[in-house]
């Protein structure tokens, strides 16, 4: 076997032999065409060539040599040391030489390509990029002369900082993404063909939607909702061969938006041979619903369900199993179903894994489900991203709710922060407002309380109704007036302190009685049954909130129109003070109580939120201002790092617990028999935890009711099963606990 000058990758047998070695120039080139591949699709290709090119040119260094040489067991090359190996630095070292006017965006994306993109300066023990950029190239690097000339392209001329920002965020991808296939393909050639085996084009999955419509039509009963879920069709199917853009459909709950936005999607994909659909949804408890819809319509084979409880052991067909698992890394799917916060994280992250994944959202449509949930802390900088996307790499982004919040134009609040919204020339609604679809879908009426009620008083009231649901802000509130109905039929608290296998099947239970007609199905929960889980009551109680979490709960009231009209009752608790996001919600809405008629129509919808702006900074951890340009260095300064660490949707201040349950003592042993913890147990151990408060963990720890798995684990699990209690969940002793509002 011919040993190459430089090696890049060595592969063995099982036995440890060594059977084939990858020269450095053969792997660069190869990763040099697929990026430029990648980048062609939004008219980058030269730059995602020249990154492959370089991208590992420092594997030419002497240290490293002897390191991948000694690691495979080649004797007689010893001399190298942890720092010596280091060698994605160098590339960027030659790219800042060879390109001194581009070199930021070349130069991030691979001195990157293994640790991740850096801040600009020194931060968080990181050294920086403008530390690595200056350290000496070393003498035995080959300087060959790069022919590519690149020239910025004239589309990009005029961008701001944080436009910026996303595009080498977005060539980051497209090399990080050729780097490991053609790593892959060199070293498991088995892995490789699985993932590019069996593709079934978008285009070719459209008949199968066409077909289930056409059947669910024939099924389905003459009635005005039915009527008007067609009506809506029909606008998608019309609206679908406009350009790219902008859109939104903003449909009351009930009008058969998930599948109208999917037709729309997939005509919308076909006009302008975009790739992909990525829906992005709020809660697991939807994702899993509507991914259950889209497989039944495009086979499991087609659909990629993305999120933290998918259990990827349930696919039975091993095959199918390992060619989604390897889809997760880099979302090449036709149809993804994930969550606002893979998504959004991913578009502002610095971490390898994150950002592999980003190139294959170029030239795809984006459903955002239940945008009104969208953090308004975070909405400037996803707004822009959203804005960028767009423009520079041809997505279509289709907001869907029957809550449709204000994201077009500018929007200032008291204390002077502005909303840079969307230019409402860019804006197509699908269903103009003139279709009145508020009227047409009208099945329940509001009655508000202008009096503050106790949770005796609101258990009293949800108990002359036999099938209820209420509906509440927290969940201590939750727990009190579940605790005080009498138990009897179906009677079922939900809430964030039961773990998430425990809450789907309740929810399934719910779903079973209401259609069984069981007469009496009683239900207390907090919001996380407002949007998207399609229960149907005669009766709904919600405590007083935000306007579009009141019409989401109104939503889940005669949901199908089995009577003349429902009501939803608006309550006030006598509780502890609101305080946080619920309370600017709550002030929002009592602001509109004077000037709204209808709190159905669109226009309520807009008061509402106008109000809730004015109180509102919409970059609140200042991601924007991250990137910029820096008159001192003379160049593009990204803080990646930084902007990773500050973009976080979910508050991560909740501790997981883990429960002890019967079903997961066997991993639980098997953990503590092999002695530490891998990714896939922590998967499956998060099924069965939940998320408490750091206040709440410190007394539960301190009583000795929860205890560590392994020490320095940091995973913790209650002491005993009687810990949970199969009604209510988690169970506190003597502990006064402290709500937050969860988003």
């Amino acid at each position: 076997m011919n040993t190459p000058q430089f090696i890049s990758h060595i592969r063995k047998d099982t036995s440890g032999k060594i059977i084939a070695i990858q020269s450095n120039e053969e792997h660069c080139c190869n990763v040099a065409k697929l990026a430029q591949t990648f980048a062609d699709e939004f008219g980058m290709g030269d730059f995602g060539y020249v990154m492959g090119i370089l991208h590992d040119k420092g594997k030419e260094k002497h240290e490293f040599q002897e390191y991948i040489q000694d690691v495979n067991g080649i004797p007689g090359h010893k001399q190298w040391t942890q720092e010596g190996k280091a060698h994605a630095y160098v590339g960027g070292l030659i790219a800042k030489e060879s390109y001194p006017y581009l070199y930021p965006i070349l130069s991030y994306p691979i001195v990157g390509h293994h640790s991740g993109l850096d801040d600009y300066f020194p931060s968080e023990g990181l050294s920086g990029l403008k530390n690595k950029i200056s350290l000496k190239l070393p003498s035995e690097i080959l300087k060959d002369k790069i022919e590519t000339k690149l020239d910025i392209p004239q589309f990009l001329s005029g961008l701001s900082p944080s436009e910026y920002s996303h595009i080498i965020r977005m060539l980051f991808s497209c090399l990080k993404d050729a780097d490991c296939l053609d790593t892959e393909r060199f070293m498991n050639y088995k892995s490789y063909c699985s993932r590019t085996q069996n593709k079934t084009p978008l285009a070719e999955l459209l008949p199968l939607l066409e077909d289930y419509l056409t059947n669910l039509s024939k099924t389905a009963k003459t009635s005005d909702v039915n009527k008007t879920r067609k009506l809506i069709q029909e606008y998608c199917r019309d609206k679908s061969v406009r350009k790219k853009g902008f859109y939104g459909l903003t449909v009351p709950t009930g009008g058969g938006k998930t599948l109208s936005s999917l037709l729309w999607a997939m005509l919308h994909a076909k006009e302008h041979n975009l790739k992909r659909i990525i829906i992005a949804i709020p809660y697991t408890s939807i994702i899993v619903q509507t991914a259950r819809i889209l497989k039944s319509i495009f086979g499991e084979e087609n659909v990629l369900e993305y999120h933290c409880n998918f259990d990827i052991e349930q696919i039975k067909d091993e095959e199918q199993m390992e060619r989604m698992t390897l889809a997760m890394d880099n979302w090449d799917f036709p149809i993804i179903v994930t969550t606002n916060v893979q998504l959004f994280e991913s578009m502002f992250s610095s971490k390898c894994s994150d950002c592999r994944k980003l190139h294959n959202i170029v030239n795809s449509v984006i459903i955002l489900d239940e945008v009104q949930t969208l953090p308004i802390p975070f909405l400037n900088p996803i707004v822009n991203a959203l804005k960028t996307y767009q423009s520079l790499f041809g997505i279509s982004i289709l907001f869907t709710t029957a809550s449709q919040p204000i994201l077009c134009g500018k929007h200032k609040s008291l204390a002077n922060y502005t909303l840079d919204g969307i230019d409402f020339n860019e804006w197509d609604e699908i269903v103009p407002d003139s279709e009145l679809l508020h009227d047409k879908l009208r099945r329940v009426e509001l009655a508000f309380d202008e009096y503050v009620s106790s949770y005796d008083e609101i258990a009293e009231r949800i108990t002359k109704h036999k099938v209820v649901l209420c509906i509440v802000n927290s969940k201590k509130d939750a727990r009190e007036i579940y605790n005080r109905l009498p138990h009897e039929g179906i009677t079922i608290h939900l809430s964030r302190w039961m773990y998430s296998e425990h809450i789907a099947a309740s929810i399934e239970i719910i779903r079973i009685a209401l259609k069984n007609k069981y007469p009496v199905v009683r239900v207390v929960s907090t919001q996380l049954v407002e949007a998207g889980v399609d229960f149907d009551f005669p009766v709904v109680f919600r405590q007083e909130a935000g306007l579009d979490s009141i019409l989401q709960a109104a939503g889940r009231c005669n949901r199908e129109g089995k009577q003349k009209m429902g009501t939803t009752y608006v309550f006030r608790l006598e509780s502890l003070m609101v305080k946080g996001h619920l309370a600017k919600t709550i002030n929002a809405f009592r602001m509109c109580k004077d000037s709204v008629e209808d709190w159905f129509s669109p226009e309520a919808m807009k008061k509402y939120f106008k109000n809730l702006y004015l109180n509102s900074n919409f970059d609140e951890k200042q991601i924007e201002k991250q990137s910029k340009y820096s008159k001192n260095e003379g160049t593009l300064v990204v803080n990646f790092d930084t902007m990773h660490r500050l973009f976080k949707l979910i508050n991560d201040k909740d501790v997981k617990i883990v429960i002890l349950m019967p079903d997961i003592l066997p991993l639980i042993d098997e953990v503590k028999g092999k002695g530490f913890i891998s990714h896939t147990d922590i998967k499956q151990l998060s099924r069965y935890s939940v998320g408490v408060s750091k206040i709440d963990f410190e007394i539960l720890r301190s009583e000795g009711l929860i205890k560590e798995i392994m020490p320095n684990s940091n995973l913790y699990v209650t002491t005993s099963t009687s810990q949970y209690n199969t009604n209510i969940g988690l169970l506190f002793e003597n502990v006064e606990l402290q709500e937050t509002y969860i988003i």
